[in-house]
């Protein structure tokens, strides 16, 4: 008879990879203070599309709120990657968090006077996403300065794990602190999280990178790496399945308080157990990912993570029941955390440390910045012919794109290093 010890024993060592970045003491105190800040985006998130929800009753201003709050990052990400790669991280994440900390102060001293009117609302998320146009290529660029190549893909996973945790408990906060003593509060909270990344970011030592000189135009380096894209297939597939993803499957989430009111009538505390019943889904998905092992099952398990997003969303926009909605948007975390969580870590794999400012930067503007353009046509769509309808043929009509293009480009890759495994 086998010894019980060793299947234990096992079972203790997948946990312990699970969190290997973790033993990296940099990266360990980074993780836990970005996690309590994520926390307070996330209740600030919520708190923002309620306030809109509540001054309006308007999808289309709901849509069009989300569409300037990521707006710039279409614009500005990819050359704000130029200047991550030619910055000093940590030094640059101090201004960008700084920079939210003064914001979130201002929109909490609005609605606390009761002087916030929508261009308020409009205008700081405006101003927000142009400084995440700086601060998000910068937060990926620099996780492989805190833990290197061996610990890339688990950190990736696990900052992911810290945003998706955060997208449990961030709304439930909002919706006990709405309910307790107002907007403002949330609004306020925000900005006090941001105090321990700030504490963080001075004590951390990040391991010494190349600083990319100033020696061409920004635009010639922006070539440089579209360039780069160009030639790799692979990269490319990558690129434009985070593009498809954010244009036409990320968008319904802007319309969950249209969900949560209108079609499922549970109100704001409806809508935070909706929110955190994605975010219980992401969890489990980017867990999945940090515990993997063998290199060649990412491509399978992506390709059913993005099938599952899909398929659970159109089956979400067509329930009325409360609790059968819930389970179909954990299923639709589970989908779409773990597969943006492989294609990060393909990505960052597949690149040079001197590039990696500028493709994070294109990463997130197929990322973020085609979400604008997805909550502008969802919230567009929404208010001529309803919510759930707009949802279940854009999730339909993803699938019909996505399953031909991953079975050529996934498969030949997963073929090619296969071939260089064996």
């Amino acid at each position: 008879m086998p010894h019980p010890v060793l299947p234990q024993a096992a079972r203790y060592e997948q946990i312990e990879n699970m969190f290997s970045s973790l033993r990296v003491r940099e990266f360990r105190i980074y993780w836990v203070s970005m996690f309590v800040s994520l926390i307070g985006s996330w209740v600030q998130t919520m708190a923002q599309s309620w306030l809109v929800f509540r001054l309006t009753h308007s999808a289309f201003l709901m849509g069009l709120t989300g569409f300037l709050s990521y707006l710039p990052v279409s614009f500005f990400a990819l050359a704000a990657g130029v200047y991550v790669d030619r910055s000093v991280k940590r030094n640059l994440l101090l201004v960008t968090q700084s920079c939210f900390t003064i914001l979130a102060l201002v929109l909490a001293f609005l609605v606390w006077t009761g002087t916030v009117r929508i261009w308020h609302v409009i205008m700081m998320a405006t101003i927000n996403g142009f400084i995440l146009s700086f601060d998000s290529p910068t937060r990926q660029a620099m996780v492989v300065e805190l833990v290197g190549r061996q610990h890339l893909m688990n950190a990736i996973a696990l900052n992911s794990a810290a945003f998706n945790s955060a997208r449990i408990i961030g709304p439930a906060v909002a919706g006990l602190l709405i309910a307790l003593i107002g907007m403002s509060g949330c609004f306020f909270a925000n900005a006090v999280s941001y105090l321990p990344v700030l504490a963080a970011l001075a004590l951390i030592k990040p391991r010494p990178a190349a600083v990319r000189k100033n020696q061409a135009s920004v635009f010639s380096d922006i070539r440089e790496s579209v360039l780069l894209v160009r030639h790799n297939r692979f990269l490319l597939f990558l690129l434009a399945l985070v593009g498809l993803v954010s244009t036409f499957g990320v968008s319904y989430v802007v319309l969950m308080p249209i969900f949560a009111q209108e079609v499922l009538g549970s109100g704001a505390m409806g809508l935070a157990i909706l929110m955190s019943s994605s975010g219980v889904g992401a969890l489990i998905g980017v867990l999945n990912v940090a515990r993997l092992k063998n290199e060649l099952a990412r491509f399978r398990l992506l390709r059913l993570s993005v099938i599952v997003f899909f398929l659970s969303a159109m089956a979400f926009s067509v329930s009325r029941n409360m609790w059968a909605s819930c389970i179909l948007l954990v299923l639709a975390g589970i989908g779409i955390s773990g597969g943006m969580a492989l294609v990060n870590s393909m990505i960052q794999l597949s690149i040079p440390d001197h590039h990696r400012g500028r493709i994070m930067g294109l990463f997130m503007m197929m990322f973020m910045g085609f979400i604008p353009f997805g909550n502008l046509l969802f919230g567009l769509l929404a208010q001529a012919f309803g919510v759930q309808e707009v949802v279940f043929f854009a999730a339909l009509a993803s699938i019909l794109v996505y399953w031909p293009f991953s079975r050529r480009f996934l498969s030949d890759r997963q073929a090619f290093e296969e071939r260089a495994y064996s």
